[in-house]
């Protein structure tokens, strides 16, 4: 390839998912489409290759599931409580985890077309399935009973969502560049006009009628998490790819794009504690530890300092990083007995988990590294003492099996930690994205300027786009942003792009 400007109709920077649905909808517009993807092809596919897959649609029951997933047999219809998620049900999950902070017109549009989005991908070659393994623990009856709004994740996680996004994008005639940074938009009076790039180091420009921007937030950007963060955010682990370094944001807001939504806010989780500095593909989600609602979690100095229970799994994980990275040393450790081991998700299993184990309360309290064991045994006894073992432990609901009496209160599935051998987990914090992005239309993702009107020719989607996700975020929701903002912004630039023919 020369070192002469290329020409095409769009380009969609970034190649996670809200990024090749962007490039898929543009073509449907008969536009010609070129995606730059600042990793290597080995490391392709921005945040949307780490996730675990789980994602989040309104659905009135079975027959909308169908249209998802086409090949489910009599008997796994037979034998699981998918239940329904209506749309009324995704708003209220909305706006009550955002503290009602969310911008009701983007939710409007995420909810409304959430389930037309998904089945739209399946029919562009994404493969589906039912997330038993993650969102279904087994009833007493026998049948696999989903929770917390979530039934179906991609097949094959976050790797067969890229994979199966990649071909559908080959197949359409959509040209990918790897290795290819963009430094900065081309704009003047009337717009954006194409990106000035670096591809395998060397500088080139790519003129186009529109531009979709899909490059994450600034989550692997240390100094960026720090200054909007806050202190300490530049110790958090990376859950996801190195390459999300804030650059769409910055270069929309070089141009005078709006900022919007909660900069000082996260997607964090409980990670690793010997996690590398980003993700390892390898690994891929597995180093999350999300089954802490069955047990507990101490800090430095033995102390419980959250409600483990909550809530379901899916409303709490996204923010109790933050609350992991506040601790003294930005750890703690999750602890269970053999009472819950057997609920524990298959990311406790891996071989490079940071696990202790003892069959004493008093031996597992020498093993946690950087525990107060006398503090750690005097709170496991107040803990136990408080557990109401009147009230019956149902982990496929919230059961209301609380403590009482405790300054930390724990609202659902309390157990007794009383049946060894123990285990323990050692757990930091991991970032997943950042919520703080560019202000958008919510009918076509065109990004708006400081004055609020829109700019010609620019349009965003996924983690960049402010606005929707406040303090905390339900489980599943990013991918299906992501879907919907990235179709809606790739079929807005094709159609931007073919009428100026």
């Amino acid at each position: 390839m020369s070192d002469s400007p290329i020409n095409t109709d769009v380009v969609v920077v970034g190649a996670g998912n809200a990024a090749f649905c962007a490039a898929l909808s543009a073509r449907e517009q008969g536009a010609q489409v070129v995606v730059l993807e600042a990793a290597p092809e080995d490391e392709a596919g921005g945040n949307s290759r780490y996730t675990a897959g789980a994602i989040r649609f309104a659905h009135e029951g079975i027959k909308d599931l169908q249209r998802i997933l086409p090949d489910l047999s009599a008997d796994e219809i037979a034998n699981a409580e998918f239940g329904v998620y209506t749309r009324d049900d995704f708003f209220d999950d909305m706006f009550r985890v955002t503290r009602y902070r969310t911008d009701a017109d983007l939710v409007e549009t995420l909810v409304t077309s959430s389930l037309e989005t998904v089945a739209w991908m399946r029919e562009k070659g994404v493969r589906f399935q039912p997330s038993y393994g993650r969102q279904a623990f087994k009833t007493p009856e026998g049948k696999f009973r989903f929770w917390g709004g979530l039934c179906v994740e991609t097949w094959g996680g976050g790797p067969g969502l890229v994979e199966n996004l990649t071909k559908a994008a080959a197949r359409e005639g959509v040209a990918v560049l790897y290795e290819a940074r963009a430094i900065s938009l081309i704009a003047d009076d009337g717009g954006v006009h194409g990106v000035r790039l670096r591809h395998k180091g060397k500088a080139r420009e790519i003129h186009a009628r529109a531009v979709v921007l899909a490059t994450g937030g600034f989550e692997a950007n240390a100094e960026m998490r720090t200054r909007y963060l806050g202190p300490g955010w530049d110790l958090a682990k990376v859950r996801g790819t190195r390459f999300n370094m804030g650059e769409g944001i910055r270069m929309a807001l070089d141009i005078g794009a709006a900022p919007y939504g909660n900069w000082s806010g996260c997607h964090a989780v409980g990670w690793d504690r010997n996690a590398p500095e980003f993700g390892d593909l390898s690994v891929g989600d597995n180093f999350q530890k999300h089954s802490y609602p069955f047990g507990i979690m101490v800090n430095a100095h033995g102390k419980r300092f959250v409600d483990e229970g909550a809530d379901f799994r899916n409303y709490t994980y996204a923010k109790y990083g933050r609350v992991i990275l506040e601790q003294p040393d930005n750890f703690c450790w999750q602890v269970f007995d053999q009472k819950v081991i057997h609920l524990l998700r298959d990311e406790y299993r891996i071989r490079e988990v940071t696990k202790v184990s003892a069959n004493t309360l008093e031996e597992l309290a020498q093993r946690l590294d950087g525990v107060d064991p006398q503090g750690f045994l005097a709170e496991v006894k107040a803990y136990n003492a408080a557990v109401r073992t009147d009230i019956a432990f149902e982990p496929t609901l919230k059961d209301g099996r609380c403590t009482q009496g405790l300054a930390v209160v724990k609202s659902n599935w309390a157990n007794t930690l009383d049946t060894p051998p123990y285990e323990a987990y050692a757990t930091t914090c991991g970032i997943t994205f950042t919520f703080g992005g560019l202000r958008v239309d919510p009918h076509s993702a065109q990004v708006k300027d400081i004055s609020m009107e829109p700019i010609p020719g620019l349009f965003a989607a996924g983690e960049l786009v402010g606005g929707l996700f406040y303090f905390n975020y339900p489980g599943g929701t990013g991918l299906t942003s992501g879907a919907v903002f990235g179709r809606m912004a790739g079929a807005s630039a094709g159609r931007a792009a073919v009428s100026n023919d």
